[in-house]
């Protein structure tokens, strides 16, 4: 018989790395359509940065993106000429006040959620959810006639209970799948060392915790200071508005003053930019959790 002669047979072992490597492989339409979608997010920006630096005769002449006469007029009239820093020191104290409500109250009720059985939960968590998918406008006249009746209207109080009523249902439902992703035998060696229910939350569930915490404490910090509609809705001295509502003396009847709204418009995203920046890690750990438990 005529013997075979046929090289090494492929083994899993070698067959494995390749398959791996064609897994591995990303579609390069990925990377364009997010530089893309990234330009297209950033584009605004950067034309109202280049605008506040303006003078308003060169803004309305159109003279393109970049400043030919760069001047910090604009800013020195947002900061030191009109109500923008009080409208920032109100919107700071009522979206703090409402993360720390939202906070205590989501964590707990997350952390039931989470780790308790009974009977109606996935009933109650899903009625939970569909109060924040009701439009705001469709509730703001029973809101406003509350407010007026609790003579609770024109006070920071009656926007921190709105606010608060309305991101509760979001931050159970982050912090449920954060609290799903810790591990139960955590808990189950506190309570074989004799701590009591409440004091393992605290003192080992809560801490491991803090990611989701921190993610849900920015959404919600974002939510208030982006909003517009209760904001406007339910104050009306001046000196109590928020600083969405307060970008708004910008637009007259007599014209816009680009150079200045544009000017109030980046000093009002500075304190996102931050809070961004400083809780980066977290946030990312804490919108990540939910989805990589097992």
């Amino acid at each position: 018989m005529t013997e075979l002669v046929a090289g090494p047979l492929p083994t899993p072992t070698s067959r494995a790395p390749r398959r791996r490597r064609r897994r591995g492989r990303t579609n390069p339409l990925i990377y364009v359509a997010l530089v893309a979608a990234s330009i297209f997010a950033v584009l605004p920006i950067l034309w109202g940065l280049s605008t506040s630096f303006k003078s308003e005769s060169a803004t309305l002449s159109d003279q393109g993106w970049i400043p030919q006469n760069f001047t910090l007029e604009n800013y020195r009239l947002v900061l030191f000429e009109s109500k923008i820093p009080v409208y920032l020191g109100n919107t700071l104290l009522v979206a703090g006040l409402t993360v720390v409500a939202t906070i205590l109250i989501g964590i707990f009720g997350a952390y039931a959620a989470a780790r308790f059985r009974f009977r109606g939960k996935t009933t109650s968590l899903f009625l939970i959810l569909m109060t924040s998918m009701i439009p705001g406008i469709a509730i703001l006249v029973p809101l406003y006639f509350l407010a007026v009746n609790l003579g609770l209207y024109d006070t920071y109080g009656v926007m921190i209970i709105i606010y608060t009523a309305w991101q509760i249902p979001t931050v159970i439902w982050m912090l449920k799948g954060f609290f799903e992703s810790i591990p139960d035998s955590i808990e189950e060696a506190g309570r074989v060392d004799g701590a009591s229910h409440f004091r393992v939350m605290l003192q080992l569930v809560f801490p491991l915790a803090v990611p989701g915490i921190a993610a849900a404490a920015v959404i919600s910090f974002v939510y208030v200071w982006n909003d517009f509609l209760i904001a406007s809705t339910m104050i009306s001295t001046d000196d109590k508005r928020l600083v969405a509502v307060g970008l708004y003396n910008y637009l007259s009847q007599y014209g816009i003053v680009w150079g200045q709204l544009t000017a109030a418009v980046v000093v009002s995203i500075v304190p996102i930019v931050i809070v961004f920046v400083l809780m980066e890690r977290r946030i990312v750990a804490g919108l990540s959790a939910g989805a990589t438990k097992g």
